[in-house]
């Protein structure tokens, strides 16, 4: 069974990177499609991005477009998420799900396997 962990949160100033990584064990990444999605306090679980199973990749939060980037490196089974000029309505707990379908989607309960999340806060 696939056991997915996000690392690579932490606090940064604004305008700020970071790269959020998940690594998956338990089964191999080259046969899911891996989301990332993210959750601030009060707010539900948006999509960001997702990598589909033939390397596809979807975006779905119009606030994020130019400044976040979705990779997967299946040699490494691990996928990443690239953040670049952070804002601080970019603070969430960020979120990397997987599911066997293959496709992307942004809904939330389409997706079969979830980390634990990674807190990422932008403040200066």
């Amino acid at each position: 069974q696939l056991h997915v962990v996000e690392s690579g949160g932490g606090l940064v100033q604004p305008g700020g990177s970071l790269r959020l990584s998940c690594a998956a064990s338990g089964s191999l990444l080259d046969d899911y499609a891996i989301g990332w999605f993210r959750q601030a306090p009060g707010k539900e679980r948006e999509g960001v991005s997702c990598t589909a199973k033939n390397g596809g990749i979807a975006n779905y939060a119009p606030s994020v477009k130019g400044r976040f980037t979705i990779s997967r490196d299946n040699a490494k089974n691990t996928v990443y998420l690239q953040m670049n000029s952070l804002k601080p309505e970019d603070t969430a707990v960020y979120y990397c799900a997987a599911t066997t379908k293959g496709y992307c989607s942004a809904y939330v309960p389409y997706y079969d396997y979830w980390g634990q999340g990674t807190q990422v806060t932008v403040s200066s």
